[in-house]
């Protein structure tokens, strides 16, 4: 995409702002608040994530760890998670998704939103994951799914590089957001599904289901403009209910959920 045609579509409140950066979190958490229709995604992501950490065995005592907060609420839905970001200042903690400064087995569970893809070496983090996770304990994550319009949303529209063809899970990074796959889940999960269950079988892949993407696409996201005017945002719901048989075609995100073997 043009740079002319991005600064048309990006939403007012991020230009001039360096992606990643704190006041770049802090107006997007602004426009999160904002924007009905995106904080009622947020909200249901968010519910997705909690549920799995619900789904713990004895997980009293265990840490739930959200990783990349950046602009997340998270902690208004539930006061006892620990976020975490790269960037200081926007979290409780700064942490690096390879280097997780938690004991072993003292985490319940790793939520991660549009998190995964940034990670240049997931291999580190699930070696990471292994060590800090309880048995049972869960990796919960929504991230960039693969339909046929995710690739070409994610491929011509989003800032952020979408490569499927990727021979390596691994990519060069100089520690911009910029740097990241955002088909990283669907390489590691559906192409290479075997190779991951062959290099961490104490890691089990159990599910990943689409979530709701008309009411996402009209509402811009936090990067985008809303296309949708205020008075329709009640109908959102239905909208994606009545749309969700074209979820293997339009669905721009899923939820994916990886649980440590007992």
């Amino acid at each position: 995409m043009s740079t002319i045609l991005r600064n048309l579509i990006t939403d007012k409140r991020l230009r001039g702002l360096e992606m990643g950066s704190h006041p770049w979190f802090e107006a997007q958490r602004r426009m999160i608040q904002a924007k009905p229709l995106i904080r009622r995604c947020y909200d249901l992501w968010y519910q997705r994530l909690l549920a799995d950490a619900a789904t713990v065995p004895s997980s009293a005592g265990l840490a739930i760890v959200e990783l990349g907060s950046g602009s997340s609420y998270i902690k208004e839905l539930r006061p006892s998670v620990i976020t975490s970001d790269i960037t200081p200042g926007v979290a409780d903690m700064v942490i690096d998704g390879r280097e997780l400064p938690f004991a072993e087995g003292s985490v319940g569970a790793l939520l991660l939103t549009h998190v995964f893809h940034h990670i240049p070496d997931v291999s580190r983090f699930f070696q990471e994951a292994l060590r800090v996770l309880a048995p049972g304990g869960v990796i919960s994550m929504v991230e960039c799914s693969h339909t046929p319009f995710a690739r070409f949303f994610f491929g011509r529209i989003h800032p952020e590089p979408y490569n499927d063809r990727a021979a390596e899970w691994s990519f060069p990074s100089a520690g911009r957001m910029l740097d990241s796959n955002q088909a990283l889940s669907w390489l590691v999960f559906q192409r290479d599904r075997e190779r991951f269950a062959l290099l961490f079988p104490g890691l089990k892949f159990e599910q990943a289901s689409f979530l709701p993407w008309f009411s996402y696409l009209l509402s811009g996201g936090v990067n985008l403009r809303t296309l949708v005017p205020p008075f329709l945002n009640g109908a959102m719901p239905l909208m994606d209910a009545l749309l969700k048989p074209l979820d293997p075609s339009f669905a721009i995100h899923w939820h994916l959920t990886i649980r440590k073997v007992s």
